[in-house]
Parts: structure tokens; sequence; C-alpha cells
């Protein structure tokens, strides 16, 4: 099973060497791109597409993306980078669903520079693989904000819900 995540990793790592969606206009794959300055945006269609990778490895459905979704990711993402310190997910999805979203699940975190490092990281761990591979999880929304006098630099904020009844 790791063999085929590593290798599908691969294949998108590769297709965004290739892709013509680089950040910013550099030379730099969206895959890699530092969110570690202003006005960087997060790759969201590789984030949806890497992730969706993933979950396929799993056996579980893609995720689209669902600019709602988007917006509360980025206004979160913004309020942590203004506070200078992670929220707590347990929060923020009870405004998402007092907001209407049907099962959200979100992982917030910060310090990440890149998507494959943020990616590689919620991997790792037990409760933020949770929400990548939640099969109840139809939508994706991904942001992050920068905060240049934090000493995380980047906050992310990527939140999945199913679709609405």
């Amino acid at each position: 099973m790791k063999s085929l995540i590593c290798l599908s990793l691969s294949a998108l790592a590769l297709a965004a060497c290739q892709s013509d969606q680089r950040h910013a206009g550099s030379q730099t794959p969206s895959f890699y791109a530092s969110m570690a300055n202003a006005g960087a945006v997060v790759d969201a269609a590789m984030a949806r597409d890497m992730i969706g990778a993933y979950r396929r490895n799993n056996g579980l459905g893609p995720l689209a993306l669902d600019p709602e979704l988007q917006a509360a990711a980025q206004a979160e993402a913004d309020s942590m980078a203004a506070a200078d310190k992670p929220s707590s997910a347990e929060a923020f999805k009870r405004r998402l669903s007092s907001g209407g979203f049907v099962a959200p699940a979100a992982n917030l975190s910060a310090g990440y520079h890149t998507l494959a490092e943020a990616f590689s990281g919620w991997r790792e761990s037990p409760q933020h693989n949770r929400v990548l591979l939640d099969p109840k999880a139809t939508r994706i929304g991904i942001a992050t904000a920068y905060a240049p006098n934090s000493k995380y630099k980047v906050y992310w904020a990527m939140v999945v819900a199913a679709d609405k009844s």
C-alpha cells in the first residue's frame, strides 16, 4: 500500500513539475511553492488532486473544490494568522455545522511552508490523517495565510464536508 501511495505522490509531483500551473509565475511547481511570502496563494486544485489520489489509494472517492468551503478556510487561516496561533478545529467545525455544512472536518495547522510539507505532515498525524480520509467527505476547501512576524510564518486551514442534503 505504501508503495502505491509513494507512486501516486511521485506521479503528482512529476505532473506538477511538468504542469503549466506554476506559482505566481515562478518556475517552482505549485506543490513546492513557498507560502511564506506576501501574496502567496495555495494551489487548491493541486491540493484537491493530491488529496484525491491519496483517498483513491485508500478506497475513497474524490473531492470537489467548494467555493463556500474555500471562503471558510481562508477566513479561518486569516484569523489564525491575525491571532498568531492555531485555532481549535473543534470550534471551527461547530461554526461550520451551524452555518449549514454537513459533517465538516478540518485540519488547522501552522509552520508548513509548502503544500508538500503540509500534506506530508497531515498524513503522518493520525488526527489529521482521519480528516484526509474522511469517508463522508465529498467537498474541500484549503487556504493559507502568511504572518511575517510569527514564528510559524504560514497558517493552514483545510476543511472537508459532505454534500448538502
